[in-house]
């Protein structure tokens, strides 16, 4: 029998984190994924509950969670009530709420009674995708790692964002949202936080580190984020095994909100290489 339970934890930023887990309530030793979302996404965005019932119906331990500055609240999980969060998120504060949950796991007594929490493996998704992959460089508790249409440049992409001294004197910049049609506020304190940890966010310099089993798949249609970036880092990890989804775009065939009780034939497709990938 399935069960799905959500939690809040304390972030490390004076934000919550959300989180659920998603399981089989009469198995024990349930090795764990952790699934991270990516930039303008949330964890019950589209398909990803499917997702998560697919995993836990294989035997997995699966949690995903609301980074604490996605812009999201507790109460409204679901979209971008607080803008104010958004634009206060940065790559460090991510890293810290993914530390954040892998701590909680570690040391909660009731997940031991389910999972194996010395069997974890990351799924990140975009710019979920980055961040996985430099905290599977930097933390020994991750054993296995799948990059999902994941960006390879940090940099590249906040810059794109607005020119540097345009953004210091303004103090913001705004990013349209295109489902919603918010104007997405981005702070100049995200500029400056990359400025300070540039090595540390370098994406090539972490996957280069990366020892550990290593899954990267990407749609040949996605307009998002090309699949030149998944290339990228392969080339950087020649261990890893690389997977192209034909004709699949960014969400692999998904969209929010998801109305269908099956997951889309790519997605699926998807779960499936990630369910070999992990089995092996």
């Amino acid at each position: 029998m399935l069960t799905r339970k959500q939690t809040v934890i304390d972030g490390q930023h004076q934000k919550s984190i959300l989180i659920d887990a998603t399981y089989t309530s009469t198995k024990t030793n349930q090795p764990i994924i952790i699934f991270c979302h990516g930039y303008k996404g949330f964890k019950d965005w589209g398909a990803w509950n499917l997702m998560a019932e697919a995993f836990a119906q294989q035997g997995f331990y699966f949690l995903k969670f609301n980074f604490s500055h996605n812009g999201g609240t507790i109460e409204e999980p679901i979209d971008f009530p607080d803008l104010e969060a958004f634009g206060n998120n940065n790559y460090s504060k991510e890293l810290d709420d993914l530390e954040s949950v892998m701590d909680w796991i570690c040391n909660n007594s009731n997940i031991q009674s389910f999972a194996d929490t010395k069997n974890i493996s990351l799924i990140g998704h975009s710019r979920g995708g980055g961040i996985t992959l430099i905290k599977a460089a930097e933390d020994s508790r991750v054993k296995k790692l799948v990059s999902l249409a994941s960006v390879s440049d940090f940099e590249n992409r906040m810059m794109n964002l607005c020119d540097a001294n345009q953004w210091k004197e303004n103090g913001v910049t705004f990013v349209e949202n295109g489902r919603t049609k918010q104007q997405m506020p981005h702070y100049y304190q995200f500029y400056e936080d990359f400025m300070a940890n540039q090595d540390r966010f370098n994406i090539e310099r972490a996957t280069k580190l990366i020892r550990i089993p290593h899954l990267i798949i990407h749609g040949d249609a996605d307009t998002s984020v090309s699949i030149k970036e998944s290339k990228h880092i392969h080339s950087w990890n020649t261990n890893s095994k690389f997977v192209t989804i034909e004709n699949a775009n960014h969400v692999f065939g998904a969209k929010h909100p998801w109305k269908h009780n099956e997951l889309p034939p790519q997605l699926n497709t998807v779960i499936q290489e990630i369910l070999n990938f992990l089995n092996d």
